[in-house]
């Protein structure tokens, strides 16, 4: 690990401010910041700490839903009351996740900045835009068994590695950022940016500003919900496949549906063609199988990930039918 400097802040401006210089990390529960130091995948000139900001809550927002701070713990998050009874699929995304050593330490702001778990940016010798801008990209000629299928180019196929994110894709959630700048909202599925020619650009985050909340919209009554991951073993794995579904019912009738799809995307991915089938419609395992084949014709398989293709459907098929049949309590 290369040597920084450490400020340990006291208010969001000064973070602020701090985050303008060049070479310049938040620092938050540090669970993924700190292995990529340690791996010196990331050399930041300065880390700065957001741990004594007051960005700790989960509060009931005036027009309904809830703002959840970014210093929220995972656990936290996943075992709050109104978040298990309002929004389970986002508790069962994040238990889904890591270990729960982890999960007490990580915070949903640090969730949504994570890095990705392909190994050829990970090793810290393979030629790797996303880590290296302009060296190129191993994986388009490489091993790409755990790369993604859907959201590809030629500089990068690195899956996104968040449970967390692929639940909140599929709420609709808003990302809150502050800076020095006035204070903006962006829906998370403008917030994570495709790789194109510049795979080291990941998010819309500005310089100087900071991610202090989440927000959820409030989910109408008769909404349903279910959260599938699919991974090589049956515990602290990142997904090969998963898919958060929100599908929102009156009486037996689909009024509106949302889909998000991990571990096999560049971001969580939201599929809107797929989505669009099931509004106003009646549940059946033809019209599922229809939506789970909409929603693969964009992928880009190679032959080491292909399988994924496949999986991604039946992940799909199985989440709309357990979905349909599990009421909010």
């Amino acid at each position: 690990m290369k040597p920084f400097r450490y400020h340990r802040i006291k208010t969001l401006q000064e973070a602020s401010h701090l985050t303008q210089e060049p070479g310049a990390v938040i620092l938050a529960g540090g669970t993924n910041l700190i292995d990529m130091m340690r791996l010196e995948i990331m050399n930041p000139a300065a880390v700065v700490d957001i741990q004594s900001l007051p960005l700790n809550q989960i509060e009931t927002l005036p027009s309904g839903g809830f703002r959840i701070g970014s210093l929220v713990r995972n656990s936290d998050l996943a075992f709050h009351p109104s978040i298990q009874k309002e929004y389970p699929v986002l508790s069962q995304a994040i238990l889904s996740g890591a270990s729960p050593q982890i999960r007490n330490q990580a915070t949903v702001g640090g969730n949504l900045m994570q890095r990705t778990r392909c190994t050829y940016f990970r090793d810290g010798i393979s030629p790797c835009s996303k880590r290296n801008p302009g060296t190129g990209c191993s994986a388009e000629h490489g091993y790409h068994r755990s790369h993604a299928v859907l959201g590809i180019s030629d500089s990068c196929s690195a899956t996104h590695p968040s449970d967390m994110c692929v639940a909140l894709a599929a709420l609709d959630a808003q990302i809150v950022l502050e800076g020095k700048k006035e204070k903006r909202t962006v829906p998370i599925t403008e917030f994570y940016l495709l790789p194109q020619n510049t795979p080291w650009k990941e998010t819309a985050l500005e310089p100087a500003e900071i991610i202090t909340a989440v927000d959820l919209p409030e989910l109408p009554e008769g909404t349903r919900t279910c959260y599938l991951k699919v991974r090589d073993r049956s515990s602290y794995e990142f997904a090969l496949v998963s898919a958060a579904v929100v599908l929102e019912f009156n009486q037996n009738q689909i009024q509106k549906a949302r889909i998000a799809l991990g571990g096999i995307a560049v971001k969580p991915w939201r599929v809107p063609e797929a989505e669009k089938l099931l509004h106003h419609s009646t549940p059946s395992k033809k019209l599922f199988q229809t939506c789970a084949e909409t929603a693969l014709k964009g992928a880009k398989p190679k032959k080491d990930n292909e399988f994924k293709v496949e999986l991604a459907k039946r992940v799909i098929l199985h989440a709309l039918s357990l979905a349909s049949k599990t009421k909010k309590e």
